[in-house]
């Protein structure tokens, strides 16, 4: 389909060994992943309790009651899970019904679907690096389908996202510090690779040994591609050529040495970004400029859980609404709830709830937005937040459900 105009050769900067911060990502997997049985055991009970939780509006403004897909990414390694876990949510009340696992994927740690909705795509987050292409069933029923791999031509993928126009998957390898773009046929499945970047400068953090890309995103005006690097507290802007799949850096923005930046997530208008730094335990607003795909970090601001060594943030989302944003916190176990003020330039810190399960991997919010779901990796849980539309306070849906290391939640 494409040919393959791999890069690796043009960049000087590391690209593997281990990470050297003290925050090895199987240091991560803790020992949760060993009491996983146990609690998968208790799925169907915790499921029956949220579907006793109250509605988070009265019933006029309720959504009508529906199952959606969930899908949970995991760790197969380390005693973890056994593949993509399948399940079903309420619409309305935020309960889980477990529904089955695709297996023969290794690792899929972090998931996303393309934009017709027919294909689901995950990481294998191992040393030889890949990304996986599952076609979804149709309206007639029937069972998800692995339709193959691609190599990332690095190690431990941990973040993917698909271009808007659905031709392009992008992915992060952590550990090699580099970034990957795979062609998606017209059935979903992927090509071979076009492009591998790596980050070679500027030179790593303190304590880092390379660079550790993390994610890889479009920005919402579809100009240019961000890649976020927690090895060299930068995130790098490209342009796409959405005819040969290959990428071309146009910037990039750096952070204070030693942040430790790791997820970036947009404002809906597109003109801000707010970047979470898992080592300083802070959050950084980031103007955008959609002409130059530059990127202006402000000031770090704080989480509000806990020190800098005892709290890792995650993820942050935004409301559709623009109003409100959430943080993941691992080790704090907590979200925060940020107002967002200044059509998108600030974030006013309003309180922290606790999470109810412990290192929130990842966080997610239901396509109608009434929903919070974060993914638990080390009590091997999701749990569900009802979100309330005015104040943006979140309640929980009820108790958890148990899904071996969980990494990742993707409701549709």
């Amino acid at each position: 389909m494409h040919g393959n105009t791999e890069r690796s050769e043009r960049s000087t900067g590391s690209t593997g060994g281990p990470d050297r911060t003290g925050l090895n990502r199987r240091r991560f997997l803790g020992a949760g992943a060993l009491a996983a049985a146990s609690v998968v055991a208790a799925a169907s009970a915790s499921s029956a309790a949220q579907a006793q939780a109250p509605s988070a509006a009265p019933a006029s403004t309720r959504p009508r009651a529906a199952s959606r897909p969930l899908f949970l990414g995991t760790y197969t390694s380390a005693g973890g899970g056994t593949g993509v876990g399948l399940a079903t949510y309420d619409t309305v009340t935020g309960a889980i019904s477990g529904a089955g696992t695709v297996t023969g994927v290794a690792n899929p740690s972090y998931l996303a679907v393309h934009p017709d909705g027919t294909t689901l795509y995950t990481v294998n987050e191992q040393q030889d690096g890949g990304v996986t292409a599952i076609a979804l069933p149709g309206a007639g029923g029937g069972s998800p389908a692995v339709l193959g791999t691609r190599a990332t031509g690095g190690a431990g993928p941990t973040h993917l996202s698909v271009h808007p126009g659905g031709g392009w998957l992008l992915s992060a390898n952590y550990t090699s510090g580099s970034v990957a773009v795979h062609p998606i046929g017209a059935s979903g499945a992927l090509g071979e690779r076009t492009d591998l970047v790596t980050h070679s400068a500027p030179p790593p953090g303190p304590g880092q040994q390379g660079p550790h890309a993390h994610q890889i995103l479009t920005t919402p005006d579809g100009g240019h591609v961000v890649a976020v690097d927690l090895g060299n507290d930068t995130v790098y802007t490209y342009r796409l050529d959405t005819s040969a799949g290959t990428l071309a850096q146009v910037s990039y923005a750096r952070l204070r040495s030693g942040a430790g930046s790791r997820h970036l997530t947009f404002h809906p208008s597109g003109a801000f970004a707010y970047l979470a730094n898992e080592l300083d335990n802070t959050v950084v607003v980031c103007a955008y400029d959609p002409a130059t795909g530059e990127l202006t970090p402000g000031e770090p601001q704080s989480t509000g859980a806990g020190q800098a060594g005892g709290n890792f943030p995650a993820q942050l989302v935004v409301t559709g609404d623009g109003a409100f944003a959430y943080l993941a916190n691992r080790g704090h176990n907590s979200l925060t709830r940020y107002a967002v003020e200044e059509s998108g330039a600030r974030l006013r810190l309003l309180d922290t709830v606790p999470v109810g399960g412990d290192f929130p991997r990842q966080l997610a919010l239901s396509p109608a937005g009434n929903l919070l779901f974060a993914a638990n990796q080390r009590s091997n849980s999701v749990t569900v937040f009802h979100v309330d539309p005015e104040s943006g306070e979140l309640r929980s849906a009820g108790a958890p459900f148990g899904s071996p290391v969980a990494v990742c939640a993707l409701p549709l």
